[in-house]
């Protein structure tokens, strides 16, 4: 097979000669960075194109984000949503609401409704199955609160790095950066859930294990009766209401000094079906580490026993199996997290996603400015003073865009024909009057 190769370049990463050239590329050509692969094989021939990328996640309920912070608006488009699913705005703000700012002291002070719109997808409240567009208006930009940050660096934050990668970017809250691009992720989230819910009766919740300095004991919290209304109980997401309010105390006492804190959000998965993720490049903890680590702030992720593991033995860490009343297979710890082998084992899967302290500060700090100049940044503007309490919908929302990505992949691959019911479990199909699903 014989083979051409061309590459049209990035802007900014021209050769001497090409400057000149510059101002006959069409607007098209500036806006993204095609490599094209010209392939024959005999009389055939076909061009493949590979486009950069980096907005969507999923193969089967693919969900794509798009909007700024201080654009008109945020939002997403999924793609693969089954139909006559009940859906409506409502089911989509309970969740956005939890994310949204200004709705305690210990967050940003932005003033947003987040009021979600949907557009396309839906008629008569149920899903059509074609692609579901929702959209989030911005209504309290302050891009004035980023003139000195339009010059120099924010320590820690994209600002650097994204010019370093496209040649520019957007000054006013950062752009795609910003913390606001999750609520595409939010909305699709809530979509997931609900299907996931009514599906196999999966549950999603996250809560704050940790403020700063202040660790929620592991033991305080029991998994198997967690309800989502101990995690909403106060301001912190913390279950526990006396380590909330040391939470709570930790991040008052670096905002009022201009400055910011991290922490840890925990999330477990009840009620998954067996089976979800696969061997290799593919493992369902890989899936959802991928999707944490995808939202801003975050350096570290771990699931089961995680980094802890590593003190025990085999014969201390090995989940031992036993038959359970109703005959199925069960483990009598968990430091599986609920996955083995990269596949769901039916036992509650629980992950811990680290996030670092909020890099724009009101404290002055040493920088660059984008003409390579040193300098000294006191930034202005909006921001968490410690970003978990809003996380925990955010996790969870990207826990379930990986799980039900996995349930439609399960159900395509292994539970298309019939399943060996000496290994296999069937994915429990609901009734339509128990998932509300139309005729």
């Amino acid at each position: 097979m014989a083979s051409s190769l061309s590459i049209k370049p990035f802007v900014g990463a021209l050769s001497s000669d090409e400057p000149s050239r510059l101002g006959s590329l069409r607007h098209s050509d500036l806006r993204s960075s095609v490599l094209k692969i010209s392939t024959s094989r005999g009389s055939r021939s076909r061009t493949l194109e590979i486009k950069a990328a980096g907005s969507t996640y999923g193969n089967y309920f693919r969900v794509t984000t798009f909007g700024e912070s201080h654009g008109g608006g945020v939002g997403c488009v999924i793609d693969g949503c089954p139909p006559r699913i009940p859906l409506t705005e409502a089911d989509l703000q309970i969740d956005l609401d939890r994310r949204r700012p200004g709705q305690s002291r210990i967050t940003t002070p932005r003033k947003e409704t987040d009021t979600a719109h949907i557009y396309s997808g839906v008629a008569e409240g149920f899903t059509t199955g074609s692609p579901i567009m929702i959209k989030v208006p911005n209504t309290d930009q302050r891009g004035k609160d980023y003139s000195e940050m339009s010059m120099a660096y924010r320590p820690s934050h994209a600002d650097a790095t994204y010019d370093f990668k496209y040649g520019t970017r957007s000054v006013e809250g950062g752009g795609r950066s910003s913390a606001r691009e999750t609520i595409g992720r939010v909305a699709a989230g809530a979509v997931a859930k609900k299907i996931l819910k009514a599906y196999s009766g999966t549950e999603i919740l996250a809560y704050v294990s940790q403020a700063h300095k202040v660790i929620l004991p592991e033991d305080l919290v029991d998994h198997d009766t967690l309800t989502l209304e101990q995690v909403e109980s106060n301001i912190a997401r913390c279950p526990h209401p006396e380590y909330a309010e040391k939470m709570i105390a930790a991040i008052d006492a670096v905002r009022v000094k201009g400055d910011s804190v991290g922490g840890v959000v925990t999330c477990i998965v009840r009620n998954l079906p067996r089976g979800l993720g696969s061997p290799v490049f593919d493992k369902l903890e890989a899936e959802l580490a991928k999707a944490a680590l995808s939202l801003p702030a975050t350096k570290g992720f771990e699931f089961g026993s995680g980094f802890a593991g590593t003190f025990l033995t085999g014969s201390e860490h090995n989940d031992e199996f036993y038959m359970d009343e109703h005959g199925r297979v069960r483990t009598r710890t968990n430091r599986s997290g609920g996955i083995q082998g990269g596949i769901s084992n039916g036992e509650i899967i629980n992950m811990r996603i680290a996030f670092k302290p909020t890099s724009t500060i009101s404290r002055k700090q040493n920088t660059v400015t984008r003409d390579k100049k040193e300098t000294e940044l006191t930034a202005r503007g909006r921001h968490d003073p410690c970003v978990v309490p809003r996380a925990v919908p955010m996790v969870e929302a990207s826990v379930a865009l990986v799980l039900i990505d996995q349930l439609l992949a399960q159900y395509a691959q292994c539970q298309l024909f019939p399943i060996n019911p000496d290994f296999q479990e069937p994915l429990q199909l609901p009734t339509l009057e128990q998932s509300g699903i139309s005729l």
